[in-house]
This record gives C-alpha cells, sequence and structure tokens, in this order.
C-alpha cells in the first residue's frame, strides 16, 4: 500500500514533504509517526490506511520515539476503540497492549533464523525477552529457557502468551532487570539470546560468564557501521569465534541494529 501515493490530492503537497507514508501493522493494529505538518489530516491519514487495509481496526500516532528502560513509545489513537491485539509469526501467537510494551515485527525472519537453531534439551537465557519472541519458540523446540523482563505490563503478557502457545513447562520467567545477575539460577547456558535494548551498552560483558564453552550468544547492539571492526576485535579478545553478522535494520540517521552469532571458545 503506497499511502503516500493515496494521500495526494486528499493532503497539500507541501505537507506530505516530511512525510515519509510508512506505517507499521502489529496483528490488526496500525502504527504511523505523523509530522507537524499533516496535523491537520490526522483524521484523513488514518482513514486512508484503513481503506487500504481491510484487517486493521485501529490506528495510531506514534508522538514520541522509544525512551526509557521499559522501551515504550508514547501513542494517540487516531481511529478504533482498543490497543490490544493478536500478532501471529510463524505458527505462535501473542497478545499484548502496545501502547505499554515494546515490540518489532520486523525481527520476524531473524527471530525464526535464532530459533531455528535451537536445539532440544539446550538450557537457553533470554534476557530483555518482553512479550516472549524469542523465548517461546525457544522452548517449542524444546529448550529449557530462562526468560527475564523488566517491564511489568511485558512480564504480564509473557507469562500469558506462554500459555497461549502451550510452552509454560518449559520456561521459567522471571520479573527483573536483567543485568542484575543475582536473578539467575546458579547454571550456565548453552545458548544465550540478548536483545539488547537500544543505549545499553556493556551487556555482552553482563552475561559472557554464563555462557558454556562452546555455547552460542546471539547479541544485538545499535552501532555506526564504522563501529563494528573494532567491535569484532573485541569479540576475539574476550574468547568468542564470530560466526555470523548482518544489520537488522536502520533505527537513527547512521545506525544500525547489528546481530552477531558468537561462539565461546575460551
Amino acid at each position: 500500500m503506497r499511502l503516500k501515493a493515496l494521500l495526494r490530492g486528499a493532503v497539500p503537497d507541501d505537507a506530505l514533504t516530511s512525510f515519509s507514508g510508512h506505517f507499521d501493522v502489529i496483528g490488526d493494529i496500525a502504527i504511523v509517526s505523523i509530522p507537524p505538518e499533516l496535523e491537520d489530516y490526522k483524521r484523513t491519514v488514518a482513514e486512508t490506511i484503513l481503506a487500504g487495509r481491510k484487517n486493521i481496526y485501529t490506528v495510531l500516532n506514534k508522538v514520541h520515539k522509544v525512551r526509557s528502560d521499559s522501551r515504550i513509545a508514547s501513542y494517540e489513537i487516531l481511529i478504533g476503540d482498543t490497543t490490544f491485539t493478536r500478532y501471529r509469526e510463524f505458527g505462535f501467537q501473542y497478545r499484548f497492549d502496545v501502547t505499554k510494551v515494546f515490540f518489532n515485527s520486523h525481527m520476524a525472519y531473524e527471530r525464526m533464523r535464532v530459533t531455528n537453531q535451537v536445539e532440544p534439551g539446550e538450557h537457553v537465557l533470554v534476557p530483555f525477552c518482553g512479550v516472549g519472541p524469542f523465548a517461546i519458540p525457544a522452548a517449542a523446540r524444546g529448550a529449557r529457557v530462562v526468560a527475564i523482563e523488566q517491564n511489568p505490563d511485558a512480564y504480564f503478557w509473557l507469562r500469558e502468551n506462554i500459555t497461549l502457545n502451550h510452552v509454560r513447562n518449559a520456561i521459567t520467567t522471571i520479573n527483573g532487570d536483567a543485568r542484575d545477575t543475582g536473578l539467575l539460577p546458579g547454571t550456565r547456558f548453552d545458548r544465550i539470546i540478548i536483545p539488547t535494548p537500544y543505549g545499553m551498552n556493556s551487556v555482552l560483558e553482563v552475561f559472557a560468564p554464563f555462557i558454556l564453552m562452546d555455547g552460542m550468544v546471539h547479541y544485538y547492539t545499535f552501532k555506526a557501521r564504522n563501529e563494528i571492526p573494532a567491535l569484532v576485535e573485541g569479540f576475539a579478545e574476550r574468547g568468542f569465534d564470530l560466526t555470523y553478522q548482518n544489520s537488522c535494520g536502520n533505527v537513527a540517521p547512521g545506525i544500525n541494529r547489528w546481530v552477531f552469532d558468537l561462539v565461546k571458545k575460551n
């Protein structure tokens, strides 16, 4: 759906100049960021989205970007009467309030790439787990998962989604700051999946002592491209072999989310 093109004629051209026309869909909710120039046309934008996507019932305007440790943005409802959604991803279902938790639908294929590597019987740690999109598929593949989430709303939906996807016996949940390693059981893990929140540095150092020899760490971080060579050098110095790296999308001017698959060797 080419939203910007559909708005031409209904909205003055000069008002569209700073509008990308991009919007995200999570379940039956569309999320758009409307610039100040389109303030008087917010309803028109929302109605145009609804007209082109019959499966959408709510349109939200992202007023402020994600901020704070809870990773929550601020929204206003343009059309609709609920911010709760049910999102489906590769056979799994997740229910949550999009205004209370962090969820990135663009990471779906990346989550599948990682969780498809999980072997039955593995002991897996997922800090910053959110509503469960890494933890639940890992558990469904036969792993024993420890999932940690600080945001109480996300933790509530994590537990609901564990039940919804029938993996309650395979996941231990912890409501707390994942960086507080005193919360962890006295064990090491075969695999650690670290979807690091934006702006949080040095978390690899926090969790590195908890990976078994030859265990795998899937480490996400936010960096400019020119910072990557030094970062990769640091992995080797910490005893990790790099087996895969990739950019998982731009999040700010010049800044991308990166993933590194790291095997612990010494």
